[in-house]
This record gives C-alpha cells, structure tokens and sequence, in this order.
C-alpha cells in the first residue's frame, strides 16, 4: 500500500456519523485509492476498524484488521456489508475513533454471518464469532448511521456528553490561551 494521505476522522456529534451511508455502485480506480486512504486512516489512528462515515464519506465502505501489530498489517475490505444472520450474545468493552475518551460494555451477537464484496467486486460471505463478530458489527453499525453509544443505557449516555462537553470547553479555553 502506497503511503497516502490520512484522512480526517469525524467526532460525536458531527451529523455524518449518525447518517445512513449509500450503496456503492461502482468499484473503480477512484475508489481504490479511496480505500487505501481509509486503511492507512484507520493504521494511523490506530484502530481495528473504520467505516467511510467516519472520514466523511457516505459510502457503504469498511475497513478493518484484527492481525496483531507483530504480525503486520492484513487490511481487509468490506463494501456494501449486510448481516444475514447472527445468534448468541457477547458483551464487550467497546472504544471508537470517533467517539473520544470513551468505552462501554456493548452487547452484541456472539456470532454472525456477514454478506457484502470484497474491494474488487468478489462477492464474500464470512462467518465471525468473538472480537471480529463485535468489529464487524461496530463497523456495520456506522455506515447505518449508529454508534455503539447507542447501546448504552440513556444515563450512561448522557454522562459522556457531559464529559464530552467539559473536555471540548477545556479545549477551547486552552485555545483561547495560545
């Protein structure tokens, strides 16, 4: 992969993210570069996953990679991803590039079966259980306009937009100072 530009990644509560994101139609050149853009965004940052919501696109895009850093980097490509199936519960202690300074406990699918393309076109169906089941479902879950705040209790949701307000204020009053 070519080094490229990183992208910018988008916060809560820019309005992208809590926007459903469009079909791809066309898999070009263009989108390529798109792509790989998207995975040395999502390396830099650095994450497991990204979807095209978060740098601002609203593209049915994902990106993610579960190989561990010693291992070196296997970025894999979902366009235009659905879940057919899912069964199982599994809670998990979720982050997110685009919701800062926070985590929670996300229940989610234990297992889950995910149809969609890969970044040439192939169609691909995978089978994901665990840690991968949880970041395909995250990732999923952006392009139709969620995030996983979304699945935690409304107080505990509201805590951190509290938080997030005293960390942006503290921001700008840093800002203020320069």
């Amino acid at each position: 992969m070519a080094t490229s530009e990183i992208m910018r990644i988008y916060t809560f509560p820019e309005p992208v993210l809590k926007t459903v994101a469009d079909s791809v139609a066309n898999i070009n050149g263009q989108l390529q570069k798109f792509i790989d853009r998207m995975g040395e965004t999502m390396y830099a940052a650095p994450g497991i996953g990204l979807a095209a919501n978060q740098v601002g696109e609203l593209k049915r895009i994902l990106v993610y990679d579960l190989t561990s850093r010693s291992e070196g980097r296997n970025l894999s490509v979902l366009v235009n991803p659905e879940i057919v199936h899912g069964e199982g519960e599994i809670v998990y202690d979720e982050a997110c590039l685009s919701v800062i300074d926070f985590s929670a406990e996300v229940t989610r699918q234990a297992q889950i079966k995910v149809r969609g393309y890969d970044r040439h076109g192939k169609p691909v169906e995978i089978e994901a259980e665990g840690l991968f089941a949880v970041c395909l479902q995250h990732e999923i879950d952006h392009l139709n306009g969620k995030l996983f705040i979304d699945h935690i209790s409304s107080l505990k949701r509201g805590l951190y937009k509290r938080k997030l307000q005293k960390i942006l204020k503290k921001g700008k009053d840093s800002e203020m100072r320069l």
